[in-house]
This record gives C-alpha cells, sequence and structure tokens, in this order.
C-alpha cells in the first residue's frame, strides 16, 4: 500500500482493472452499487433473476462509458451458481464479490408458512452461502479477494411482522463474521453493511400494492421511522459498499456497519 502522502484525492477508492460480481444487481441497491463501481473503473458482473432489470443496468452503465456484463443468475441454485461462477473466473480474475441479492417477506413466527420460510431462507442466506463457497476457492488460488455481505438492520434489532426476514439477515451477519475468521491469513476480507430502510422501487411498489388508499401517509410514515427524517438511497449504501470493497479499507476485515439514518443507536 502507498503511504498517505502518495495517494491524491482524485486517487482514492478507485477500482480501475478490478471485476466485481454483484448479485441482485438489476435493481435497488444492488444496482446503486454496479453503477458507482462501474465509474470507478471495476467491471461489474450483474448477477441477477431477472433478465430485464440485467440487461437495462447493463446497458446504462455501457453507454455511460462503463464496463458491465449481465449474468442471468438465481443465487437459490448450488449447482448453477457453481457453475457460473467457475465459468466467470475461468476467464478472468474476479477481484470482489457483493452479496446483495435478497426478498422481503412479512409474517411471524406462528403467521409464517414453512414454504414461504424456506424461500426467504434459501435466497437470503443460503443464496450467500452458495456465491461464497464457490468464489471462495478463487480468491485462495488467486491470492487474495474481498466479500460484502448486505444484511439488514432487523440482524440486531426487531421490527413487526418480520420474522423470516430478520432471521436471514441474523444469518448472513453471522456468516460474515465466519468467514472473515477462517480466511483472514489468506488475504480474503469480509465485512457486512447494514442497510436501514431505503427508498427503492420495491418500496414504491410495495406501498402501492399493500395501501393504494393513503400512499402519501404510508410513504410519510416509513421516512420519519429513521430518526434522520427519511429513508436511505442506494447511493448512500453504494459509498460505504465502495470504501468496504476498495484498497483503502485493506485494514477492515470481519465488521458489520449500520448505514441507517441512526436507526439501531438513536431510537
Amino acid at each position: 500500500m502507498e503511504s498517505d502522502a502518495e495517494f491524491g484525492v482524485q486517487q482514492l477508492f478507485r477500482l480501475d482493472g478490478k471485476r466485481a460480481i454483484v448479485t441482485g444487481g438489476g435493481s435497488g441497491i444492488g444496482k446503486g452499487i454496479c453503477d458507482l463501481f462501474a465509474k470507478q473503473g471495476c467491471h461489474v458482473m450483474i448477477f441477477d433473476v431477472d433478465e430485464t432489470n440485467g440487461l437495462a443496468t447493463e446497458k446504462e452503465i455501457i453507454e455511460t462509458g462503463g464496463l458491465a456484463t449481465f449474468v442471468e443468475s438465481n443465487v437459490e441454485k448450488h449447482e448453477a451458481v457453481a457453475e457460473t461462477i467457475a465459468q466467470v473466473t475461468s476467464k478472468n480474475r474476479v477481484n470482489i464479490v457483493v452479496n446483495n441479492a435478497g426478498i422481503a417477506h412479512i409474517g411471524n413466527a406462528a403467521t409464517t408458512s414453512e414454504t414461504d420460510f424456506d424461500k426467504v431462507m434459501n435466497v437470503n442466506s443460503k443464496g450467500v452461502y452458495n456465491v461464497c463457497h464457490a468464489i471462495l476457492p478463487h480468491f485462495v488460488e488467486a491470492g487474495g479477494g474481498v466479500i460484502l455481505n448486505i444484511a439488514s438492520t432487523v440482524a440486531w434489532f426487531g421490527i413487526g411482522e418480520r420474522f423470516a426476514y430478520s432471521a436471514s439477515k441474523g444469518a448472513v451477519t453471522a456468516m460474515t463474521y465466519s468467514i472473515a475468521k477462517d480466511f483472514v491469513d489468506k488475504n480474503i476480507r469480509c465485512n457486512a453493511i447494514l442497510p436501514g430502510r431505503i427508498h427503492t422501487p420495491f418500496v414504491d411498489g410495495f406501498v402501492a400494492k399493500n395501501f393504494p388508499e393513503n400512499i402519501d401517509e404510508k410513504m410519510k410514515e416509513l421516512s420519519e421511522y429513521q430518526p434522520i427524517g427519511r429513508m436511505g438511497t442506494p447511493f448512500e449504501i453504494a459509498t460505504a459498499a465502495l470504501y468496504l470493497c476498495s484498497d483503502e479499507a485493506s485494514f477492515v476485515t470481519g465488521s458489520i456497519h449500520p448505514i441507517d439514518g441512526g436507526t439501531i443507536s438513536l431510537r
């Protein structure tokens, strides 16, 4: 690493020559991460189950001068994920993985069906395992790498009717600690971000579907839940992701970062 004096402001947090896999990269937080990483010189591989969103994000990044490749991928499928990552890494080294893909669910322990519980855990938790299981041998062989997991504030505190989702994100947080511990001597860093409520198209669609008669009121309620008085943006999560995946964060591993407008600490 260069000394502090050798870094110029414009050089900080660059990802030139690096390649990153971002799961769920076609929309929301994942798209925000892909957009920013590409602007910082990274070739982003947009892993997404939604071809329409994935290709649209790829096209947008390329049209603005960035490097992007859409890869259709369902993180639930263990063997398919392994095959896809094997194909990607056989062509070029991958330096960064951001495990962002996830789904939401509303329900408590009594009302959540086994099917719904399994689905949430398979995407949100097993999906992280599937990707890490496939990429870690590549990182070891290549001499290092970075894993960033996108968990949630609900991994640290409870909110109503989020039983399966909270369980899945708690597991992601625990896996982050475990991976960081097991691979710290392999030059592999693993950290997690715990986003608070982030204003994405998903939130807009959720409110429109479930509260069609009082959309404005519900959006105001969701915004004011955060002590800071608003929801966050995908860009605000992406900037934290950029730091944690950059060389400037080379001393950071096994750490959990709430980016939540004060939700955990100030409520």
